[in-house]
């Protein structure tokens, strides 16, 4: 299946001499560093299910990528077509994408958490060719739900399955065992498949919390540009370290665990399923400089009992997306990791939107989500698509070098999203300060109305954030006969601490917060949901809250 993306003549053009598409792909880069430095550690997979550590230098991921690239080719993959990769963060997952790269295939990632609904209009809507599961993970029989799902999709050849050699869905029998490399011409192949930089490289489908999930398509130019900007921005270099606990099959895995330590020629560490305490210990063995994931992680992290007992010198950065970073996080972490915390913007679509970095002053870095760097724009309108003054609340959006080539087969959804000039609304909310720092303000479906009244999310959060008892909160509506809509506060607390209604009015109060901005009811949890990538899963909340207002609880201050 040929994959087009929405992707302009002129849109090529400008950004290519510009000078920030430079028409590569990321095998360019495995060759160019595997040729540099072959003995070089590329990848340290920390196996959950196996309990196995495999290491693999550059000389050996190219060699096993090679191999798998003549497999794929072997197995009927040509150029355009899908290889969908519904594996944890294992190296099998980075070598997946990388022989895909190179015979000019399309990578889908998929979330390991999918089952047999999403797996099937995924993979259906994408017409995928060749599917990889692991056999087991986190209790999952995934080839069994292939096998309840195959019937329905037709375009799908062949499922191959990681972990169990003997088996005759195999993966490694099927791509790792046999020397394709004596049977084929290697050089040849790859030569005629090469990659055009401006192809469909990514199918990456957005969670579809509004509708069924749209499949964004991404190029090598869009993504390694992205890279190249988030490389400028923090001064990273192949001594660097990397830590990737985010999923590889969300944006956040893909860009900074897989393609970004393939562009610095580094050595990346993965952990597959998130764990505070692992994740120390690793920065410790593993000598760990950097890293990326939502708030919650570097949250887990600074609050873990083992933190001050670990050696996390080595880490200097970790950077985080999905929610800004409440200062109290961010101190903490300094505190008890050593290390400073940054916070980006972006979604699937616009990758990197805004950046904080070690150049911005500390009170941009706490109270703001960033600035637009090179390479991006950003601008905020009201509902008339007018730009709204400095200070005021507005739609984000976004146009650059980064930004998505429109969804996959919905040349209706691209047009309603991305105008014919670039700019792609987000559908956030922030406000800009003069200097051209945003903050973002809420999530379009994330707006609390109580009596007309917009509740200011974030904002609330952020203060609940600094009371010394809590780890994780969350603040949703529910519904309300006489305001629409009240406040519903859930929170985790640091272990040790005690928390109730009583004391956050009392805290609220003293910070002198509007009463008519106060949550009504609390729920405190020993967790809150969260995706694999670490963000609160404020729809499952929201559902249970709605009860919540369906039987009358909640107080009213008025």
């Amino acid at each position: 299946m040929a994959i087009t993306p929405f992707l302009s003549a002129e849109r090529i053009r400008t950004c290519t001499e510009s000078g920030f598409w430079q028409n590569r792909t990321i095998v360019d880069h495995l060759d160019l560093h595997t040729d540099r430095h072959p003995e070089h550690v590329a990848v340290v997979d920390h196996n959950s299910q196996t309990g196995l550590r495999t290491v693999l230098s550059y000389r050996q991921l190219r060699n096993l990528v090679n191999r798998m690239a003549l497999g794929f080719s072997r197995l009927g993959v040509g150029p355009g077509d899908v290889i969908s990769c519904q594996l944890p963060n294992w190296w099998e997952f980075l070598a997946i994408h990388l022989a895909a790269v190179r015979i000019g295939a399309v990578t889908n990632p998929l979330m390991p958490i999918f089952r047999h609904r999403e797996i099937e209009y995924m993979m259906g809507f994408a017409e995928t060719k060749v599917a990889i599961v692991p056999r087991r993970f986190r209790g999952f029989d995934y080839p069994a739900m292939m096998a309840e799902v195959r019937g329905n999709l037709p375009a799908l050849r062949e499922v191959l399955v990681v972990g169990g050699p003997a088996a005759p869905d195999s993966f490694e029998r099927a791509l790792l065992e046999p020397r394709w490399e004596d049977e084929l011409d290697a050089a040849a192949l790859f030569a005629a498949r090469r990659m055009d930089p401006n192809a469909v490289v990514q199918v990456m489908y957005t969670s579809g919390t509004t509708g069924a999930p749209k499949g964004v398509m991404h190029t090598a130019n869009t993504l390694l540009s992205c890279i190249q900007t988030f490389i400028d921005a923090y001064h990273l270099s192949g001594e660097d370290n990397i830590l990737m606990g985010s999923p590889l099959a969300h944006q956040t895995g893909f860009l900074i665990g897989l393609l970004l330590p393939l562009c610095l020629g580094a050595k990346v560490v993965y952990l597959d399923v998130w764990n505070a305490d692992q994740a120390l210990r690793l920065v410790q063995d593993e000598g760990i400089s950097f890293t990326m994931g939502a708030t919650p992680f570097v949250a887990d992290m600074a609050h873990s009992p083992i933190a001050t007992r670990c050696d996390t010198s080595s880490l200097r950065m970790f950077v985080t997306g999905g929610a800004p970073i409440p200062r109290v996080v961010a101190e903490a972490a300094r505190a008890t990791l050593g290390c400073a915390v940054y916070g980006v913007y972006g979604m699937t679509e616009t990758l990197l939107a805004t950046l904080c970095v070690p150049e911005d002053p500390q009170d941009k870095v706490y109270a703001t989500d960033g600035a637009p760097r090179a390479g991006a724009e950003v601008r905020l309108v009201d509902s008339a698509g007018r730009p709204v003054p400095v200070g005021e609340e507005g739609r984000v959006q976004v146009r650059g070098v980064y930004n998505c080539c429109g969804y996959l087969k919905r040349e209706d959804l691209t047009r309603e999203t991305i105008a014919d000039d670039g700019w792609l609304d987000t559908g956030d909310l922030a406000r800009m300060d003069a200097d051209g720092y945003i903050r973002i303000s809420g999530r379009s479906k994330d707006i609390i109305i109580r009596g007309g009244e917009n509740v200011p999310v974030v904002e609330v959060e952020n203060l609940v954030y600094q009371h010394p008892a809590i780890q994780d909160a969350a603040l949703v509506g529910m519904p309300d006969p006489r305001m629409g809509e009240r406040g519903c506060l859930y929170v985790t607390l640091v272990p040790g601490h005690s928390f109730d209604l009583d004391e956050l009015r009392r805290y609220l109060d003293q910070q002198r917060m509007a009463r008519q901005y106060w949550p009504e009811r609390l729920e405190i949890r020993e967790e809150l949901p969260r995706t694999p990538s670490g963000k609160i899963q404020k729809f499952k909340l929201r559902e249970e809250a709605k009860l919540f207002g369906e039987t009358g609880a909640g107080l009213s201050f008025n």
